[in-house]
């Protein structure tokens, strides 16, 4: 079995790869060579056929030098390769800057006019209707093109996160109190954690990895300024009040669903306190401290390695029926994941596609029940890719993360009931309820204690307040007690979290989405399991359709309401309800 990528699934040869990169650029400068033209039909319908060829050309040699840079970051030529081409995306965006501006000098009537006669145009009917909806945040040709020479500025701060934290960092080995020797590093932490019985090892593995964050922590606030300010600047440009409403316009995301969802999170979390009263008082421990989450209830001697977690998950996608199987068995063929971690990989985990190449998974696999989860969780992203790619054209087939999380914890709850289902043992039993437990925490809760972050920090900056690490320190350490009742003046490096968090760098204002889809996954997997056929079909029809409508609307037609707050108090209900189980069984 191969455990690795085949990279040649996207280009057999590295002349390959040149030839497409070079044929990018011939794009660019004929779509460039169409300026001032965007104002008849000819040329408009040249610009919608050279921009497909362009994005298709630019997404797979993107992620083919992203996906050899991820597989270790510490290699040169690896590393150069990804920096060519995104020094070439940003001369791109540059250089066609012109084209909204342009396009939105024609009237609204005469491009949906054109897509309803060409057959061609239409498959971007959406992307136009979109443009059109922010008509008023898109600026003239001049300023559009002077923002976008300041890409690769602001984006510079995002790189230089990644070099500190991920290419120049290294594992750091310690002594644990029985004077063994451990390597701590992203890839190995957590298995750790779950591991070491002493609570005076789990905090020694915990500052190991923390005592980083707290040596540069003057560098990495001043590198989220440094986002924060480049945001700012292009939301003033833009004329949006907030940050936040500039990120949530493009999928058209009323900020009454973020602001109803970490509403929800920060209040209705009683049972995450007794969740974690159950720990400390389960564990005998003194004090409950962030390190001690990962301790397990009962240890189970199934054998998890990847082969092991393969079978089960597909055994556990069988029951959802033929055509929903294939696609599991096709995304889990050999050379389509790359499993194993190593020193200069890519931390944690993904999926990503390609819309003629397929899908791709990238693991950290340390051969543990979480890491089966985590195969669960990226082969529902894959899934859904596949169901999109074959139901939508290319234009339409990219779906947004906001409906993304649907389908990967729609998997992972598939592989949880499968598994408690076929247990006869209690220990088991009682690992897999922790697990869910656990899964509701990291991916609801958690998701939105960092978007909460996220808003307050945001804020903050908007007002002209000032912002370092003691600053951004705070904020995380209150929202620790609101959201945990966890008090980190005890354990002084937790509060550097917003330093670990790699989304918050690179993707602001995007972990509310698994949150968000957490929940809207968590109503639809309810009535499935209950046996709904109608609510399954309509899941699948969600897989379908890709990104051929804003997200909210998408998630309404599968039959959940994100605009109302019920979908995020039935989570609060479900974490309840195990909580209570998971006490009924370790009594």
């Amino acid at each position: 079995m191969n455990n690795k990528w085949n990279l040649k699934l996207i280009y057999e040869t590295e002349e390959d790869f040149n030839n497409d990169l070079n044929k990018c650029l011939d794009y660019v400068s004929k779509i460039e060579g169409l300026k001032g033209k965007l104002n008849n039909n000819v040329d408009i319908k040249k610009y919608f056929s050279l921009n497909k060829e362009l994005d298709q050309l630019l997404s797979k040699v993107f992620s083919y030098a992203s996906q050899s840079h991820h597989l270790n970051q510490k290699e040169v030529s690896a590393a150069k390769r990804y920096q060519l081409v995104y020094q070439k995306y940003l001369e791109a965006v540059s250089r066609l800057s012109f084209v909204e501006p342009e396009l939105l000098q024609n009237k609204y009537e005469d491009l949906m006019a054109l897509c309803d006669s060409d057959s061609d145009v239409a498959n971007s009917r959406f992307m136009i209707q979109k443009l059109f909806k922010r008509q008023s945040h898109v600026l003239d040709v001049k300023t559009e093109g002077v923002m976008a020479l300041y890409n690769d500025a602001t984006t510079g701060y995002q790189n230089l996160y990644s070099a500190l934290c991920e290419q120049d960092s290294t594992p750091k080995k310690v002594t644990l109190t029985s004077g063994k020797e451990v390597l701590v590093s992203h890839a190995t932490y957590t298995s750790l954690l779950q591991s070491l019985e002493s609570q005076e090892d789990r905090r020694i593995v915990f500052e190991a990895l923390y005592s980083y964050y707290d040596t540069h922590k003057h560098t990495l606030s001043g590198i989220y300024k440094g986002i924060m300010a480049g945001e700012n600047a292009e939301r003033i440009n833009r004329g949006y009040n907030t940050t936040l409403d500039m990120f949530l316009d493009s999928n058209d995301i009323n900020t009454d669903v973020f602001k109803s969802l970490i509403d929800v999170a920060s209040n209705d979390n009683e049972a995450i306190k007794r969740y974690y009263n159950l720990r400390k008082n389960y564990f005998k421990l003194d004090n409950l401290y962030t390190y001690d989450r990962f301790l397990q209830f009962r240890k189970t001697d199934i054998n998890f390695t990847y082969e092991k977690q393969k079978e089960l998950v597909l055994e556990a996608d069988k029951e959802l029926g033929s055509d929903y199987y294939n696609k599991a068995c096709k995304v889990l063929e050999d050379g389509r994941v790359d499993v194993e971690p190593c020193d200069g990989k890519y931390n944690g985990a993904y999926s990503t596609h390609i819309y003629d190449k397929g899908t791709f998974i990238l693991l950290n696999n340390t051969n543990n029940l979480e890491s089966a989860f985590t195969l669960a969780h990226e082969a529902g992203h894959s899934i859904h890719s596949m169901y999109s790619i074959e139901a939508q054209p290319y234009e339409t087939h990219d779906y947004v993360i906001f409906v993304a999380e649907v389908a990967s914890t729609f998997n992972e709850a598939r592989f949880l009931e499968y598994m408690l289902k076929n247990t006869k043992n209690k220990d088991e039993r009682i690992v897999l309820l922790q697990k869910a437990i656990d899964n509701l925490i990291a991916t609801f809760y958690r998701q939105a204690l960092f978007a909460h972050y996220e808003y307050l920090a945001h804020e903050k900056y908007e007002a002209g307040e000032v912002i370092d690490e003691e600053v951004l320190s705070n904020i995380m350490k209150d929202l620790y007690k609101k959201y945990y009742g966890l008090d980190l003046s005890k354990e002084e490096l937790t509060k550097y979290v917003w330093a670990y968090i790699p989304h918050l760098f690179r993707s602001p204002f995007y972990v509310y989405q698994y949150a968000t889809s957490y929940a809207a996954s968590a109503l639809i997997y309810e009535k499935v399991s209950n046996g709904d056929k109608e609510q399954f079909d309509k899941y699948i029809n969600l897989l379908k359709s890709g990104g051929k409508n804003y997200p909210v609307k998408l998630l309404q037609e599968a039959g959940v309401d994100l605009t109302k707050p019920d979908a995020f108090r039935a989570v609060a209900r479900k974490l309840d309800s195990l909580v209570t189980l998971l006490e009924n069984e370790l009594k």
